[in-house]
């Protein structure tokens, strides 16, 4: 950053900075106090990421959504969702399955923060991937994807790796005496045919409980019928409601 100019000298009168200590952070021998790195960096017109990341991963463009189109629209600024809207921990989902029409899935899913975002990650279960032929390997099971707000919910795709089996979900909070259910919809991504669906009602309960509880429900996960539903699952779903 300092061949454009003639000396080390001219460049920390022009930054404001004692030249003994830049020559000290040039060397890696101290490193900046944040206001001036903050100034270092607005005067060379560089991320700061460039001196607190591996060079390989803060030149790493951006991601889709925090491109300068995007970013007032789908951008990343819109990540905050508070604990009191949308609480981390495991919840147990339910929807009428996509494929076979005459059967409900049970599944487990984990919501948590970090950096700031809001994410979800879980696994397919083992019998309703067995019944399609599909493989059973933990990575080909395992979906994720990241929550943003609503005006009077929650959204979040979630899709396995390679963004295979992608679906879209919608959730907003059911006002009830424990306040931990949540419903919407979920749809994917597909062609229309003669069989199957591709909307359906999505019911997800947050399971404030012990974790040996949440093992026990992850126990029933998978493929299963109106009758062995959780009884609020049953009400929330109206399977004898079309969706609309």
């Amino acid at each position: 950053m300092t061949k454009p100019y003639r000396s080390v000298s001219a460049l920390c009168r022009d930054l404001g900075i004692n030249r003994t200590q830049f020559n000290r952070y040039l060397a890696g021998e101290s490193f900046p106090r944040p206001d001036i790195l903050a100034q270092i960096c607005t005067f060379f017109g560089v991320d700061a990421r460039i001196l607190l990341e591996p060079i390989e991963t803060a030149t790493r463009p951006p991601g889709v959504f925090s491109h300068p189109y995007l970013q007032d629209y789908l951008g990343l600024n819109l990540q905050t969702i508070p604990e009191e809207v949308f609480p981390s921990g495991f919840y147990r989902f339910s929807r009428e399955s996509y494929v076979e029409t005459d059967l409900i899935v049970l599944g487990i899913i984990y919501v948590f923060r970090r950096d700031n975002f809001v994410f979800v990650r879980g696994y397919e279960a083992r019998n309703a991937m067995r019944k399609q032929g599909l493989p059973l390997q933990s990575s080909k099971r395992e979906f994720r994807g990241v929550v943003t707000p609503q005006d009077d919910g929650v959204a979040f795709n979630v899709a396995h790796r390679n963004n295979a089996a992608t679906t879209f979900n919608y959730l907003c909070r059911v006002a009830t005496y424990q306040n931990s259910y949540w419903v919407g919809y979920t749809a994917r991504p597909c062609r229309e045919t003669v069989s199957g669906r591709r909307v359906t009602r999505l019911v997800y309960e947050h399971l404030d409980m012990p974790f040996a509880d949440i093992m026990k429900a992850a126990r029933a996960t998978g493929y299963t019928e109106r009758q062995n539903l959780p009884p609020f699952h049953e009400r929330y779903l109206r399977l004898q409601t079309p969706f609309v």
